[in-house]
């Protein structure tokens, strides 16, 4: 079982920028995917990010150019930086890890964009 503590959301004006992180611990023996998805309120869950194990990233084409994944093979966390925040990026978001042939997920955190 592998457990996620995500970290950095909160209340941000348009045009701002946020950082989220993740931290990855417990029965981690290989960890394929990491990633962020994100749900608003009456809206499907969906996927923002995901950056694979040798650093290949996909992200949604809503965020392409203003939020960038990375991650920490190390210490089995990924961050999400985002800038140049919208109205429409409100949303719980939540860190996701695919390892073997299992996956984690986070419990979210609030991000509201918001003047």
């Amino acid at each position: 079982q592998v457990q996620l503590v995500e970290s950095g959301g909160g209340l941000v004006q348009p045009g701002g920028s946020l950082r989220l992180s993740c931290a990855a611990s417990g029965s981690i023996f290989s960890i394929n995917a990491m990633g962020w998805f994100r749900q608003a309120p009456g809206e499907q869950r969906e996927l923002v990010a995901i950056i694979n194990s040798g650093g290949i990233t996909n992200y949604a084409a809503s965020v392409k150019g203003r939020f960038t994944i990375s991650r920490d093979n190390a210490n089995n966390t990924v961050h999400l930086q985002m800038s140049g925040l919208k109205p429409e990026d409100t949303a719980v978001y939540y860190c996701y890890v695919a390892y073997g042939a299992r996956s984690s997920w986070g419990q979210g955190t609030q991000v509201t964009v918001s003047s």
